[in-house]
């Protein structure tokens, strides 16, 4: 590509992409007296907001209270009848939250001092983009330092007659067209245990594929069992070691998957929930001289660099965990280091949470990572049952694990299934990061009746 200087914007910092990392750092920088320029494509605060992290959970929400209202008679509370779902009242309560923040973003954007580009970038030299506008037109754009926060979408499994099914992913599901009387989920990860969870309790018949002999693969075998009990008692056929191999709709407008077997399965609906792709594949990274994997992510170090002198990647793109806390996380470390410091990504300590009812909050190493690993470990576990909050609400349903290194008597890992573990995971990220040897966490007072008390139950176990 050809073109004079004249055309070429020069700033500081050049962002492509607008997900967590990236509007954070633009904002940062643009306060900061930074000149930024930042390309997002369609989706202002990212997908995490938009299509993915934000919706979900805001219907998680309507899920639970779903439950909680069905649950009333046990608590002693009249409500006068059964409780349903509501198409539309679920899309008006999701909206209306993503809208809410879709428009806060806005403003935060404008009053940072930021340019934000609504368009599509592809670099045509090293540090430099063509922006094709929404509205028309085009741009280029050079960064003195250039950070790629692209993200990831859904991956489609290669099924036979999937791309003329006109099936759901994971974002597009929540757009809530309807709620199907019958839903098959391919896939038993995350998200596929998520929706199934939500799905079932909003009162859809719900099937779930899963290709491998336990749900969630990154778990150990018994709390990935104990997980897919509680799904099973939610009303979810749970179907593992079933590989897809073929997709239609018949002449009902059902959907009929063939599995390896031969045997079929039919809904309303499908969802493919079988992870996420980078989206790298036009963003023209040969230009730019930004190396990827064989499976299309940008090589970093990390420190966030690429092969591309000046040139940063952060979040899903770039291999960091598919969590908004570990694209924020990015952010930090980027900032560190575009402003005279020095931050790595190595060691640190991710949770994560999966929000099914009850939910899964995970943090270090599982049993068979920490055995893997060459540790001698010790093992505890109690039901949520024994924790007296749980005992108080009636939400007894799930167990707690902890894994502790034998000679150094320290938190390797905790897999906490049941309510408000997703909070009270943050307590034990807090001890290993301080070293703590559990005996400490074990013997804290911690506030009763509180779930976060388990602690001490659960440790003292050992």
């Amino acid at each position: 590509m050809k073109m004079g200087e004249d055309h070429v914007e020069d700033v500081d910092l050049l962002v492509v992409g607008g997900g967590k990392a990236g509007k954070s750092l633009a904002m940062d920088r643009a306060k900061a007296g930074w000149s930024v320029v930042m390309v997002e494509r369609d989706k202002i605060g990212g997908t995490c907001i938009n299509v993915a992290c934000i919706p979900t959970k805001a219907l998680v929400g309507s899920a639970r209270t779903l439950l909680t209202v069905r649950h009333a008679e046990v608590m002693g509370v009249d409500v006068g009848g059964p409780a349903s779902a509501s198409i539309d009242g679920l899309r008006h309560h999701k909206e209306a939250v993503v809208g809410g923040m879709v428009d806060a973003h806005r403003t935060l954007f404008a009053d940072s001092g930021m340019d934000c580009v609504m368009g599509v970038a592809t670099f045509v030299a090293p540090r430099m983009v063509q922006i094709r506008l929404n509205d028309g037109g085009t741009r280029v754009v050079r960064g003195r330092d250039v950070l790629i926060n692209t993200g990831t979408t859904p991956a489609a499994p290669p099924l036979d007659g999937l791309a003329e099914a006109d099936v759901w992913n994971s974002e597009s599901i929540v757009r809530l067209q309807e709620l199907p009387d019958s839903l098959v989920v391919l896939g038993g990860g995350y998200v596929g245990c998520e929706f199934a969870s939500m799905f079932a309790i909003f009162g859809s018949k719900v099937t779930m594929l899963q290709g491998g002999e336990q749900l969630l693969a990154r778990e150990d075998p018994d709390v990935a069992e104990e997980v897919a009990d509680i799904l099973r008692a939610q009303g979810v056929d749970v179907r593992l070691g079933s590989r897809a191999k073929t997709v239609r709709r018949d002449a009902s407008g059902e959907v009929v998957i063939t599995i390896a077997d031969g045997s079929e399965i039919r809904g309303r609906e499908l969802l493919c929930a079988t992870g996420r792709t980078p989206v790298t594949a036009e963003l023209g990274l040969d230009a730019a001289g930004v190396e990827l994997t064989d499976r299309g992510f940008v090589v970093t170090d990390d420190h966030l660099r690429t092969t591309a002198e000046h040139v940063w990647a952060a979040g899903d793109v770039a291999g960091s965990p598919q969590f908004t806390h570990a694209s924020w996380n990015d952010f930090r470390i980027l900032k560190k280091n575009l402003t005279g410091e020095d931050a790595s990504t190595a060691g640190r300590i991710m949770p994560y949470t999966v929000f099914i009812t009850p939910e899964l909050g995970r943090v270090g190493m599982t049993e068979t990572e920490a055995r893997a690993r060459g540790h001698r470990v010790r093992v505890a576990k109690i039901p949520a049952a024994a924790i007296p909050r749980a005992k108080t609400l009636d939400m007894v349903t799930g167990s707690w694990k902890a894994v502790v290194d034998e000679g150094t008597e320290q938190i390797l890992g905790v897999a906490l299934l049941g309510h408000g573990a997703g909070e009270v995971v943050a307590a034990v990220q807090m001890a290993m990061l301080g070293g703590l040897r559990y005996q400490q966490v074990r013997d804290a007072p911690i506030t009763h009746p509180t779930m976060a008390e388990g602690l001490n139950l659960l440790l003292d176990a050992l």
